[in-house]
């Protein structure tokens, strides 16, 4: 019996499995064929007069690639590394100092979480404008504004495993909050680290409204790149295709790499 629920696992999840690949086949596959072969046949490899290299070539450019990878890599980097700085000490004083005050901000940060970001996007460019930040610094700060709640969130509720007794040897020992925090605390809270920074990353990095609302054209990031190329080469499919092959790119080599860390922190913060 168990042979048999096996087996049929196996076929549903080789199933399962080539049914998530296949769209990423006709988007590959067809980013090197040529418009005529494209319309020839979507579902077949690249024939012989179909093959191209020059879609991405012309992609390449178009999307000005390099400049918009790097602005979403210093967005994303650097948001990210904020966000898990500062989420990380506001959870580590809302969790140590037991008052009504403490719990009223934690359930201030909570609710947070509920309101949605149409309701202040007006008002929110609007100040920001006025300020001069409406470019990447200024989303920087956005983003540890509106994704800081669900990360102090998730600090906070790992931070009441840590043993406050830690706190006190360390104090006694004449370290200061600072020390006991970047020293004892905050090295012990590498798995939920790990997935607080991967959820920001993911979100960050796919984010198109607001960078829409606040970045000027020469600060495009890689989703903003891409709505814009893909509306103008939508008739293109073989540019387009291509253009979306390079936006993909980025995404697949950090889960490559970052696979096991996702899987390593989901299974930690469970445990804890």
């Amino acid at each position: 019996m168990k042979k048999t629920s096996r087996f049929f696992l196996g076929i549903l999840g080789l199933l399962l499995g080539i049914i998530w690949l296949f769209p990423f086949y006709m988007i590959l596959t067809n980013s090197f064929k040529t418009p005529k072969g494209i319309f020839a046949s979507v579902l077949s490899l690249p024939g012989n007069g179909q093959a191209t290299t020059t879609n991405y070539n012309n992609s390449f450019k178009a999307l000005d690639f390099i400049s918009s990878l790097g602005h979403s890599l210093l967005i994303t980097v650097v948001s990210v590394l904020i966000l898990v700085l500062f989420s990380s000490m506001a959870a580590y004083a809302l969790q140590r100092n037991k008052s009504k005050l403490s719990g009223a901000l934690l359930m201030l940060f909570v609710s947070a979480m509920l309101i949605p970001f149409q309701t202040v996007m007006i008002p929110l460019t609007a100040n920001f404008g006025q300020a001069h930040m409406l470019n990447m610094w200024g989303l920087m700060f956005m983003y540890l504004g509106f994704d800081a709640s669900l990360s102090i969130f998730l600090y906070q509720g790992t931070m009441g495993s840590i043993p406050i007794a830690m706190d006190e040897s360390a104090e006694l020992e004449g370290a200061n909050r600072f020390q006991i925090f970047f020293k004892i605390v905050f090295p012990m809270l590498t798995p939920i680290t790990v997935t607080v920074g991967i959820l920001n990353i993911i979100a960050i990095w796919n984010d198109y409204l607001l960078p829409s609302l606040v970045l000027p054209q020469n600060q495009y990031t890689i989703p903003l790149q891409m709505f814009f190329f893909f509306g103008q080469y939508t008739k293109q499919w073989h540019l387009a295709l291509a253009g979306l092959t390079l936006s993909i790119i980025p995404v697949i080599i950090f889960y490559i790499f970052a696979q096991r860390y996702i899987i390593k922190g989901v299974t930690d913060g469970a445990v804890k």
